[in-house]
C-alpha cells in the first residue's frame, strides 16, 4: 500500500488511524523458516545493506511473518536519513562496519501474514492487533511497534513537529480497509514550512537558453552563502523575463560557501552545469523536509521577496535551534 498527499488529516470520527510517517527506508519484512528477505517499496532487495536487521528478524522466537514497516537509524537522539544513504555503498566491509557502528532499526506499522496465514484480506484494526501481539510476545532490540492514533487533534499535535528530525509527517488509514499492494489507499500530510532563501546561481532548461530551476543559498555563521536545494517551479511566462533579469547578475562566485556540485555518475554533464549570479535576488520557497543542511526535495517558488535583505537569509530559518 502507497499514499496519496493531502492538505489536511482526513477527520471522519472512528474511521481513520493516524500514524506518523517515519523518515526512513520503507521496508517489506519476509521470513520463510530461516530465510529473511527485505524489499523496499519499488521491490528492490534491501538485505545486503542492513545485515543487521536481517540477523536480529532470523534470531526472533517466531513462526513465518510479512511485516511493512520503516527502517531507521538514530544519530544524536534524531533519525537520520543521510546515515540510511551512507548504507548504500558497494563495499560489503563498509556496509559491516556501518551496521556496528550506527545500527538500524526497524519500525513496524502493518502485518501482512503472521504463523496462523494470511492477513491481507483483514481489515487494518485486526491486523494492528496481530502486529502488537507479534511485537510483545518477540520483544527484540531492533523491533519496534510504531505508534498510532484515533484521535485527531493528538495526529495534528505530530504534524506540528514533523518535517525535520524523526517524522515526515502524518500517515492516515482506514480502520476496516484491507491491505491493498500498489495502490494508494492511505493519505499523507506534511508539514510544509518556508524559507527566504538568496538565489547564487540558475541552470538553463535543457535545450534551451531560458532559465530552468533557481539554485538557492543560506548564509551560514561565517558568512559565507551556502548551496541549500533549488526550485524549479518557475511559470512558463515569467521564464523570458527571468531569464534576462538572471543573465544581468551573471557574476562568480554566486556561492561562498559550499557550491553546487558538477557532473557525476548521477547526472549528466549539462545537468552539472550552472551560472553564478551576485546575491541580489531573494525567494520565499516551500518545502517539505531538510537532511543535514540542505533541502531533500525541490522546493516550490511562492514569491520575490524585494524588501528581504540578503545577508538576512540565514541557517537559523530552517535548522534547530
Amino acid at each position: 500500500m502507497e499514499a496519496k498527499a493531502a492538505d489536511v488529516l482526513p477527520d471522519e470520527t472512528g474511521q481513520w488511524q493516524y500514524e506518523p510517517k517515519w523518515d526512513g527506508f520503507r521496508c517489506l519484512a519476509f521470513r520463510a523458516g530461516d530465510d529473511v528477505d527485505l524489499r523496499a517499496k519499488s521491490g528492490k532487495p534491501l538485505g545486503r545493506y542492513f545485515p543487521e536487521v536481517v540477523s536480529m528478524l532470523q534470531d526472533l522466537k517466531a513462526g513465518d511473518f510479512v511485516v511493512d514497516g520503516e527502517i531507521v537509524i538514530e544519530i544524536d537522539g534524531s533519525l537520520s536519513f543521510d546515515a540510511l544513504q551512507m548504507r548504500l555503498h558497494p563495499a560489503e566491509s563498509r556496509i559491516r562496519k556501518l551496521s556496528v557502528d550506527t545500527p538500524a532499526r526497524l519500525i513496524l506499522f502493518d502485518m501482512l501474514a503472521n504463523a496462523h496465514g494470511r492477513l491481507m484480506s483483514r481489515p487494518l484494526s485486526a491486523r494492528r492487533k496481530a502486529l502488537e501481539a507479534f511485537v510483545r510476545s518477540t520483544r527484540p532490540s531492533g523491533l519496534e511497534l510504531s505508534r498510532c492514533t484515533q484521535d485527531v487533534a493528538t495526529a495534528t499535535k505530530w504534524l506540528g513537529a514533523s518535517g525535520q528530525g524523526s517524522t515526515d509527517g502524518v500517515v492516515a488509514k482506514l480502520l476496516d480497509d484491507v491491505y491493498r499492494p500498489g495502490e494508494r489507499a492511505m493519505v499523507k500530510v506534511k508539514r510544509l514550512r518556508t524559507a527566504d532563501c538568496v538565489v547564487g546561481g540558475y541552470r538553463y532548461l535543457a535545450k534551451s537558453r531560458e532559465v530552468g530551476s533557481l539554485l538557492l543559498g543560506l548564509y551560514n555563521d561565517q558568512g559565507q552563502l551556502d548551496h541549500v536545494g533549488f526550485t524549479s517551479t518557475i511559470a512558463r511566462e515569467d521564464r523570458p523575463q527571468l531569464t534576462r533579469q538572471l543573465e544581468a547578475l551573471r557574476a562568480p562566485p554566486g556561492f561562498t560557501g559550499k557550491a553546487p556540485g558538477g557532473p557525476s555518475r548521477w547526472s549528466t554533464e549539462r545537468s552539472g552545469q550552472w551560472e553564478a549570479v551576485r546575491p541580489e535576488l531573494v525567494a520565499e520557497v516551500r518545502f517539505d523536509h531538510v537532511t543535514g543542511d540542505r533541502f531533500r526535495h525541490g522546493t516550490k517558488f511562492l514569491r520575490w521577496r524585494p524588501d528581504k535583505n540578503p545577508k538576512q537569509c540565514t541557517f537559523g530559518q530552517i535548522l534547530k535551534s
